[in-house]
Parts: structure tokens; C-alpha cells; sequence
């Protein structure tokens, strides 16, 4: 038990000092997405009646920790009628001296992707990014585009799932930075 407390202690503390509790100079930004602001068509999925072009965001990032050995993208919208959110897009593993991805980014065949980067399995089942697709008459949604500098580079299995990529990157995250944009579907 008393090992326990140890561990739980040291883990809290962590949590405390560590992400965004103590966000320094580290930010997310974007030619393509604004803070509070709708997303254009440009990043509505294509499929399951979208019709957008399906194109991730221009990201660029700075102010990463020192010990920053590689960093992770999430898209997340908490907003869809799931139970447990949407995972748009999960890269891991971008390498440490690369502070931006160009628009497009996000696509199966990882042209654009750094190399040494993973995206993991959408909820669309697919291994790069997916827009914005709320149902239709659902209201505005949020969508989460987040940033992680990392302590290690991740090993995950190949078909590692979005909830055990979301808990090794968290587990392994120095600090954070998130721009959260809204779409909408009449």
C-alpha cells in the first residue's frame, strides 16, 4: 500500500507540473483554423454524406520544452453522439526538429507526413485525417486540434487504438497546446 501511495503521489504530481497546468511558450497555429472560429469546407470529411474536400489543417507550432524528443497530433471532436467523442486524426512520432505540417497533411498515403511520424486509425477506419462531419441538425460541434510535446518517442503496437494512443501520449506528454474550431451541418 505504502508503494502505492508512493506511485500515485509521484503521478499526481506529474499531472500537475506537466501539459497545459503550467503552459509556457509553447502554441498551436494555423493558416487554415482560428481559436472560437468555424472551420471552412475545406475541412469537412468526404463521405457519410460530407462532401468536403477531407484536407487537415496547416499546423505550426513553437516553444516546444527543451526535452522535447518528438511530438503528437490529436484531432478530436467531444461533441459527436458517440458515447466517447470522434478521433479525427492521431500522428505520433513526428520528429523532434519538425515544428509544422502543411495543409494536406493528413492523407493515407503519408506523402507529407515527416518521416518517422505514425497516424494511427481514425473512427473512419482509416489511418490519416478525417474532417468534420457532424449529423446533420446536430448543432455546432467542437473540434480539437492538439498539439503534444513528447518526453520519448512512442511504441505502440501497428493497430494500437485511439484510447491507447490518447493514454501513452498523455502518459508522455511535456506540455500542450490546442486550437478548438467549430463546424456545423444543416
Amino acid at each position: 500500500m505504502k508503494r502505492f501511495k508512493h506511485y500515485f503521489l509521484i503521478s499526481l504530481t506529474s499531472m500537475l507540473f506537466t501539459g497545459t497546468a503550467l503552459a509556457g511558450s509553447f502554441k498551436l497555429t494555423s493558416q487554415d483554423i482560428t481559436h472560437g472560429k468555424f472551420m471552412k469546407k475545406a475541412q469537412e470529411f468526404q463521405g457519410f454524406g460530407c462532401s468536403g474536400d477531407n484536407l487537415s489543417p496547416q499546423l505550426s507550432w513553437s516553444g516546444a520544452p527543451k526535452e522535447t524528443k518528438a511530438f503528437a497530433i490529436f484531432a478530436y471532436d467531444p461533441d459527436a453522439p458517440t458515447g466517447s467523442g470522434w478521433w479525427h486524426w492521431q500522428v505520433v512520432n513526428i520528429p523532434a526538429n519538425v515544428t509544422s505540417l502543411p495543409v494536406g497533411a493528413g492523407t493515407p498515403d503519408n506523402a507529407k507526413m515527416p518521416k518517422g511520424s505514425t497516424q494511427i486509425s481514425n473512427d473512419y477506419g482509416v489511418s490519416a485525417f478525417g474532417g468534420a462531419c457532424p449529423p446533420k441538425g446536430h448543432g455546432v460541434h467542437r473540434y480539437q486540434f492538439t498539439i503534444y510535446a513528447l518526453s520519448k518517442i512512442l511504441e505502440l503496437p501497428k493497430n494500437a487504438s485511439s484510447a491507447l494512443t490518447g493514454y501513452m501520449v498523455k502518459a508522455n506528454s511535456l506540455e500542450s497546446s490546442t486550437i478548438e474550431a467549430f463546424y456545423k451541418r444543416d
